[in-house]
């Protein structure tokens, strides 16, 4: 089997000074793409935008609307780094969403909060993936940065759209619950996937059923598990500083939805460390299965040898060069010799399985 090499995750050279946008992930020709969500209890606008420079145009301090905006493609940083600027951002929170390596944290300042979060959802390709998206909430105003198009929040824009729910009567501050809480409910998606894989493996392990490249399946699922964990695990005290926290861009009326978030969180990692400790699980029974194999194999080795052993003594005995050998020259000795061959045959296989040993 080939050796896999780790691929190099970080492109950001030491020494750069702080708050340096670098982006570090692998998608380097990833389209820009923004787009504009304007809405009250009464309309919704959405628009494509051109440029960066149009999304400046929405920042505006009306009560009565909130205004998401998603800029997908981390890799244009020079768009990054204007957002920011307009929104008056602090330069360290901006080379964090560029970063794909950060672990998830929450920033908090007067006028806006930061969150960096990993959106999983498989590929049937490419298997499990991680994408790095940051969340800032602001004065009627979210951003959103993707690391690539596509996302959980097509059922978030219908909402919008269709003026379902209380998505369009509630603030900011929902709408930023609203994306959260979009993304850790696909959590649950990887969950059940990830329940899924481990269950086929012990079928297989059970019905004798597993490849020969089993080992290298409970490998990767071990590693799909971790980078999950790694993902998700620090997403409860993120959620949970969020809850107790009196910041005021977040509206006491909103706090129970981040209730709901956190149990979903508490949850979600629970039935991680459990996967995870059947994953481990799946590696002792592979083992003790390959062992018991083994030992099969073993025990029909010694089976047929020990079987075999009276015959060589008595063939050996009478193989030795001795003219005056008693039952040498007796005219029925060969048939006699094979009969009690063929007596103490049967008679062991008849004992071994006496015994249970066959």
């Amino acid at each position: 089997m080939p050796k896999k090499h780790r691929s190099k995750k970080s492109k950001q050279k030491p020494g750069l000074s702080p708050g340096t946008v670098v982006y570090t992930g692998q998608k380097e020709t990833q389209k820009l793409f923004i787009e504009a969500f304007n809405y009250s209890p009464n309309h919704s606008s959405e628009k494509e935008l051109l440029a960066i420079e149009d999304a400046y145009a929405y920042k505006s301090e009306r009560d009565t609307e909130v205004t998401w905006i998603n800029i997908n493609g981390l890799n244009h940083t020079n768009a990054i780094e204007k957002i920011g600027e307009h929104y008056n951002i602090h330069p360290l929170i901006l080379e964090d969403i560029a970063n794909t390596s950060q672990r998830p944290k929450m920033d908090e300042f007067n006028d806006y909060i930061s969150i960096n979060m990993k959106m999983l959802y498989y590929d049937k390709d490419k298997g499990l993936i991680s994408e790095q998206i940051s969340l800032i909430l602001g004065h009627n105003y979210v951003l959103t940065f993707q690391e690539a198009e596509g996302d959980v929040f097509d059922e978030l824009r219908e909402r919008i759209r269709h003026g379902k729910g209380r998505i369009r009567t509630m603030g900011s501050d929902y709408l930023f619950y609203a994306l959260i809480d979009s993304i850790v409910d696909h959590y649950y998606v990887i969950i059940e996937t990830l329940g899924d894989k481990i269950e086929e493996l012990e079928d297989n392990l059970f019905n004798g059923t597993a490849k020969d490249n089993i080992p290298t399946q409970i490998q990767d699922l071990k590693r799909e598990i971790l980078r999950v964990r790694r993902s998700i695990f620090p997403l409860r005290d993120i959620i949970n500083r969020i809850e107790k926290n009196e910041h005021p861009l977040i509206d006491t009326k909103t706090l129970p939805f981040f209730q709901d978030v956190y149990d979903h969180t508490t949850q979600v990692n629970e039935n991680t460390e459990v996967y995870r400790e059947m994953v481990w699980g799946l590696m002792d029974m592979y083992m003790t299965t390959l062992s018991n194999k083994m030992n099969e194999v073993v025990k029909v080795l010694t089976i047929m040898s020990t079987v075999f052993i009276p015959l060589t003594f008595i063939a050996g005995i009478y193989g030795m060069n001795f003219d005056h050998m008693p039952e040498l020259h007796h005219q029925y000795s060969y048939p006699i010799l094979l009969i009690i061959m063929i007596v103490m045959v049967a008679f062991m296989i008849y004992y071994f399985k006496r015994k249970r040993w066959l």
